[in-house]
């Protein structure tokens, strides 16, 4: 019988104190990062602004970043940044590493928190009762819910194919003082990775994966979310333990809707149980309370 799977609901990263969405309208977000403000587009904010001028300059900003008609962009500063800079997550413990880069991100997804705070309980729990959490984080970027894992006590396999984001994953370990933690940092394509993980007999007792739209893998190899996912998954599935403790997928494509996650998740653990939730993750606008919806999850767990 296939997990009961819940509606798909809302859930809003709202314990922030480093990190706070000023406002957003016009296609474009304005946001504190720390000390300094930085102002983004983001194609999801289809709604105007407010108590200004349509077309009218963003106030209050640090880092404004131009779309370029070509395809990225370029950030224009108004006062001289550091190269890079530090926000904490406080309800975790948690530091990271924070730098505006060519392609507009800054190293970090914030609306992430509501899922970081998920696994640290699911590991802590597991913990408490006497169990070894070995955790598998694929697509990993840098590292924010591998240093979640880590911090709550589990044994975490980091795998990104790029070289850069994987070396940001060391640092910000490093920065939450989990320089000496169980934690693998690995550069490879993930769907190989896993593969040759299951040749292996590795077993790991939770998943988290955040798979892009497109992609490429270490040495070339092609991502397509569509044509490459149940396979991903299905490899997942071949490694994981006999009691695992959660599978969490994150995706940030107009291509998926929760309830496809659902379905996808519900196919692969049907025989085990559990249940299911899904739904979008996103961030509350601090100027009037609305919520940016900022991607989506699907989570399974033994128990709701």
């Amino acid at each position: 019988m296939a997990p009961p799977v819940q509606r798909p609901a809302l859930i809003v990263a709202d314990r922030w104190r480093d990190y706070q969405l000023v406002d957003c309208g016009e296609g474009m977000k304005q946001e504190k990062w720390g000390p300094y403000t930085l102002v983004r587009p983001d194609p999801q904010i289809l709604w105007p602004r407010h108590g200004v001028e349509p077309g009218s300059p963003w106030p209050h900003w640090d880092g404004l970043y131009h779309r370029s008609e070509t395809g990225g962009g370029q950030w224009e500063f108004r006062r001289p940044l550091p190269d890079h800079w530090e926000i904490k997550y406080d309800a975790l413990g948690l530091t990271f590493k924070i730098r505006p880069t060519s392609f507009k991100h800054t190293g970090l997804f914030p609306e992430q928190a509501v899922n970081w705070d998920w696994c640290s309980q699911k590991i802590k729990a597991a913990r408490g009762a006497g169990r070894e959490a070995r955790v598998l984080n694929l697509f990993g970027y840098t590292g924010a819910a591998t240093c979640a894992a880590a911090a709550a006590g589990a044994s975490v396999c980091h795998v990104d194919a790029a070289e850069g984001m994987v070396k940001w994953c060391r640092e910000n370990a490093a920065l939450c003082g989990l320089a000496e933690a169980p934690i693998r940092t690995i550069v490879d394509d993930c769907l190989k990775f896993v593969k040759r993980e299951q040749k292996r007999g590795r077993q790991y007792d939770a998943v988290i994966m955040d798979p892009p739209t497109f992609g490429r893998g270490s040495t070339g190899e092609m991502w397509k979310l569509e044509d490459d996912l149940w396979e991903l998954l299905a490899a997942c599935r071949s490694v994981l333990s006999e009691q695992p403790l959660f599978f969490l997928v994150n995706a940030y494509t107009a291509r998926l809707s929760p309830t496809v996650v659902a379905n996808l998740l519900s196919e692969l653990l049907g025989g085990r149980g559990g249940a299911i939730a899904a739904g979008e993750v996103g961030l509350p606008i601090h100027r009037d309370g609305k919520v940016l919806p900022c991607g989506i999850y699907g989570r399974w767990a033994p128990e709701a």
